[in-house]
């Protein structure tokens, strides 16, 4: 057995007793459990030894692996140590190819944090950043749709469709005192929403809550929120989209809500996100995908007490 499979073998045994099964184990290196059993598996064969138990309260080492747990552990520790120290001086480019609005209405507010306490981190998003576009895959990728079914495949958010406006727009509603406070005002409209069967633009709003009666399809049709939103800050018109996504720009009184929560709906498509296995060999981009996904929970959480409020 090579070297490299051999330690690669041993990464895979250690981390699977860890985390007390294969599936989380597997998720930790980004490849799938049968690929990560299929490594301990050559191990078995090459030392002629059963290393692993399995039951259904999981996975336990076998009398002959327990004599060596303490110096498995402490090994792959001392090397996490060595590899940390290392990492730390280097610097770390990461390319991500995302989702536009994504990038740029959720990521991008949030990203300064992550750089003040990685300062060696570089970014390049979307082929434009601290550093130069390279050749080949990007280290993730971000998309708002369907699951793609892939391994190292994780759910970002699920967003959370209602009207916005600009904090103008929203006190000329609120002085309105008709039953449809939104006659004559211009209505934009996004197609970013339209491959989801179940995603709701002006005229699905319009017929489930009122607030106007002619032309609800009528308007400014935009690809992309973020082509949209320069429209609404300047007051020329309301747009449906996702809460989450224009988070920041809501706490920041930038936007404003001029509906109810309760008049929204939740989006059948989500954002997901994917790192590519090699990549996740690098701590840092480790590092960065764990604070994604704290972020991105934080979103999740933020909206679902929004909603139940």
């Amino acid at each position: 057995m090579a070297s490299t499979t051999h330690l690669r073998a041993l990464q895979a045994l250690e981390l699977a007793l860890r985390k007390g099964s294969l599936k989380a184990a597997a998720e930790e290196l980004a490849i799938t459990p049968a690929a990560l059993g299929q490594r301990i598996k050559l191990l078995e064969d090459y030392l002629g030894l059963d290393l692993l138990v399995r039951g259904r309260s999981g996975i336990r080492p076998t009398r002959e692996l327990e004599t060596a747990m303490a110096h498995l552990t402490a090994g792959f520790r001392e090397l996490q140590t060595v590899s940390e120290i290392l990492d730390f001086q280097r610097v770390h480019e990461i390319h991500i190819a995302a989702d536009s609005d994504w990038a740029e209405l959720w990521l991008k507010p949030r990203l300064t944090q992550f750089r003040n306490d990685n300062p060696n981190t570089l970014f390049c998003i979307n082929g434009v950043g601290d550093v130069p576009v390279r050749l080949g895959q990007a280290d993730c990728e971000v998309w708002f749709g369907e699951v793609h079914d892939k391994p190292g495949e994780k759910l970002l958010f699920h967003d959370y469709l209602l009207p916005v406006s600009s904090p103008e727009n929203n006190k000329r509603i609120s002085n309105i005192s008709t039953d449809d406070p939104l006659e004559g005002f211009p209505l934009l409209h996004l197609d970013c929403y339209t491959r989801s069967t179940g995603a709701i633009g002006w005229p699905e709003w319009i017929k489930m809550h009122g607030y106007r009666k002619t032309a609800a399809g009528r308007g400014i049709r935009y690809k992309q929120v973020i082509q949209a939103l320069e429209a609404v800050y300047s007051n020329a018109g309301l747009i449906i989209c996702g809460i989450g996504l224009v988070q920041e720009q809501l706490d920041s009184g930038n936007l404003s809500l001029p509906f109810p929560i309760a008049k929204g709906k939740w989006s059948e498509y989500a954002y997901h996100i994917r790192f590519r296995e090699n990549a996740l060999r690098r701590s840092q981009t480790i590092k960065f995908r764990d604070w994604l996904l704290s972020e991105a929970s934080k979103t999740e959480q933020h909206l679902q007490k929004l909603v139940s409020n």
